[in-house]
């Protein structure tokens, strides 16, 4: 007979009501450590605030650990007072969690200052001390509505999307003054002119400025000290002798940690013979206890902490990082490349013996059977081919890549924390940020979020960046993908592009020209048109197809040969039937002004210098033609004022000495001027038949910084 097993309960099943047992407990300890704290003329505000940002399910317990708190001075009027108090923060705080309402701290700080202070008011007015107790009912008031929002922060931060030293400085430093409320009562513990907690207290606050920096030390040394002496009245002495100690300590951080302490004990020497007997003493011996732990730490512990406040000092140097990235992906360029030369001789290869294997086999089949056959492997061979191109391709893109790298100088890692934090406060949580300056001393800022987040474009995030990164920055320009959302703000260039365009299709509402207008995320503007084979629906899907592609491309990382060699291939393969493109690009760097031309098979485009148009004239063949086209090119560069037009073929024809003429008399703006070009065009070409028309005119200005920081 078999025995059955009694079923055990695992430790993931006790996990979250052991979880939610511990975190009621800690809700009483907190409110009955909080409602006993008391500063100068009985102001106990802690428990009350403390109460107040509650979560409904932890409001019973800490509101009955501030009233034990309070009620630990006896059944009084004054212990009455907060004892009403806490019920109605209490019941405030439920319902406004209830209720799940936007401005939380801001009502909750208006709950929990409005009830301690109509309780106040109350046993005030009827003891007859309402005059003299005014001040301290003001100032009771004050600190009850401040600490809840101090509480709220604290217990809202958002630990699921970031570590704590991620957080926003406002919400890291409303934990530690949270955290130090808790020593209030205990800094009061003394024997004789020991107080233990306070000696603890400059031991961490040695530790935290040791392995943290100045930052962490002062902001210790200000909470702790401060509530550490509020409750025996020498909280500003207190508070004042702990931050200049850990200043002046912080300032020879060079001496090491025995360097350090000598000269943190000897500034507190002389602050406590200025203190005087009563107060200094006890200030001297603490802090050298203090320092005794501090020198007396484990080396664990030590470690711990160096690793828990490490910026990244032991990491390997950017310029070292970048060149062996950079020589990877050249690497990896060369063995695509190689990969792609092995494909094509197999293609060929193969290619030439399944030719004679059909010519072998053209005698016993009929004509039919023997054209299909060569159909076939004519479209096996040309999938192959492009097989053999996508290898090149992202061999080529890798290798643009590598120069990307190389180019640049710097990595600004943090930058890019304070820029979490930044955008933390807005509530949109990166996966990565890349701040990088390049070799001309350009940055750029990338983000990668996973999904879609609100308030990407938000212009206080943009100055935010450009305040953290001390630069101007241009919009920022966002990118989706199937996966995630890129957010990348570029350097505020020396030039602005103003673009206008102006289309017209001549069969149908389907226009055979695609028009595109791009900001790479560099400080480069695209402008990009593509002209479809023919007119109509099939023109304007061609001449999409390459114009979208490549802009996607060119978006992704590629450059634009290697870009091409991918829109040439899928023309190739899209149908049966020819599939033809031009594509006219051309880039230009608003930092420099310099303007790339680019062109597969595009007509004639026309720079503008002081009013005289120069053409820009280049032999070479669209994309989805032949395999192994490539572009032609050309270099110019733009000055302020310059200009560019860029036409497809149906305005183009119409020759260099009528485009001169209509340019000298267009009327004067962006939009204008292609507009009236277009209106020209088809005015020209009435009566005889036209082509899909296309124009571009783009003017280069020069940008003006409108913000300080």
């Amino acid at each position: 007979m078999s025995v059955k097993e009694k079923e055990k309960i695992s430790f993931a099943q006790l996990k979250k009501p052991i979880k939610n047992v511990i975190v009621c407990l800690l809700h009483l300890a907190a409110g009955f450590i909080l409602g006993m704290s008391e500063v100068s003329d009985g102001i106990k505000p802690f428990g009350v605030a403390f109460v107040s940002v509650s979560k409904k399910q932890n409001i019973i317990f800490s509101s009955a650990g501030a009233i034990l708190g309070y009620m630990t001075d006896g059944l009084t009027a004054q212990s009455g007072g907060y004892f009403a108090a806490v019920v109605i923060t209490g019941i405030g705080a439920f319902i406004f969690d209830m209720l799940d309402i936007s401005e939380k701290a801001v009502g909750l700080m208006c709950i929990s200052g409005a009830s301690i202070t109509a309780a106040d008011l109350f046993v005030s007015a009827r003891a007859g001390m309402l005059g003299e107790r005014l001040l301290i009912i003001i100032a009771q008031m004050t600190a009850c509505a401040a600490f809840s929002y101090f509480y709220f922060k604290s217990m809202n931060a958002d630990f699921r999307n970031l570590r704590f030293r991620a957080l926003p400085f406002d919400t890291m430093v409303c934990m530690m003054i949270s955290l130090s409320t808790l020593l209030i009562t205990a800094g009061r513990l003394n024997i004789g002119i020991i107080y233990p907690f306070r000696a603890l207290t400059v031991g961490a606050v040695l530790l935290a400025a040791r392995f943290g920096g100045m930052r962490w030390g002062l902001i210790l040394s200000i909470c702790t000290g401060f509530m550490l002496g509020a409750g025996s009245g020498d909280a500003f002495i207190l508070c004042g002798a702990m931050s200049i100690g850990v200043l002046i300590c912080c300032v020879f951080s060079s001496f090491a940690s025995l360097g350090c302490s000598l000269i943190y004990t000897a500034a507190i020497a002389f602050l406590s013979v200025l203190a005087g007997e009563e107060t200094g003493l006890p200030l001297f011996v603490n802090s050298l206890i203090g320092v005794g732990i501090f020198l007396l730490m484990p080396s664990i512990v030590c470690n711990r902490l160096e690793d828990f406040f490490d910026s990244g000092r032991n990491t390997a140097p950017d310029g070292t990082l970048r060149q062996n990235l950079v020589l990877k992906l050249r690497f990896a360029s060369s063995a695509m490349a190689a990969v792609s030369e092995s494909v094509d001789q197999v293609r060929e290869k193969i290619n030439e013996v399944s030719r004679k294997n059909n010519e072998a086999k053209k005698d016993t089949m009929s004509e039919e059977e023997y054209i299909r056959n060569e159909i076939v492997l004519e479209k096996t061979n040309q999938i192959r081919m492009v097989a053999s191109d996508q290898f090149y391709s992202i061999s080529g893109m890798l290798c643009d890549l590598a120069n990307e790298f190389n180019d640049a100088e710097m990595f600004d890692s943090e930058a890019g924390e304070k820029i979490r934090r930044l955008l933390a406060q807005y509530e949109i949580y990166p996966t990565d940020i890349s701040a990088i300056v390049d070799k001309y001393s350009r940055m750029r800022v990338e983000i990668l979020l996973n999904g879609e987040s609100k308030n990407l474009s938000s212009t206080a995030i943009q100055d935010g960046i450009g305040k953290i990164c001390n630069r101007y920055f241009d919009s920022g320009r966002i990118t989706n993908f199937k996966t995630g959302t890129m957010l990348s703000f570029t350097e505020k260039p020396n030039y602005s592009l103003q673009i206008g365009f102006a289309q017209y299709s001549a069969e149908g509402k389907l226009c055979g020209d695609t028009v595109k207008t791009l900001n790479d995320g560099k400080g480069h503007s695209i402008l990009i048109i593509s002209d479809g084979m023919g007119k109509g629906s099939r023109a304007a899907l061609d001449g999409a197809m390459g114009a979208g592609l490549i802009s996607r491309l060119i978006n992704a990382g590629f450059g634009f040969d290697s870009a091409l060699k991918i829109v040439n291939s899928a023309l190739l393969i899209k149908s049966n039937d020819e599939s033809l493109a031009t594509l006219d690009i051309a880039n230009i760097d608003l930092f420099t002004g310099k303007c790339e031309l680019f062109k597969a098979g595009a007509p004639s485009s026309y720079i503008v210098k002081n009013g005289v148009l120069n053409k820009c004239e280049l032999s070479s063949m669209p994309a989805g033609i032949l395999r192994g086209i490539e572009f032609a090119k050309r270099t110019a560069v733009l000055s302020p004022n310059d200009s560019i037009i860029m036409m497809s073929d149906g305005i183009t024809d119409l020759g260099e000495e009528w485009l001169n003429r209509v340019f000298a008399e267009s009327p004067y703006g962006i939009q204008n001027t292609a507009d009236y070009i277009l209106k020209s065009a088809l005015k020209a070409t009435e009566g005889i038949k036209r082509d899909d028309m296309s124009v571009i005119y783009a003017k280069l200005e020069r940008n003006q910084n409108e913000r300080s920081f």
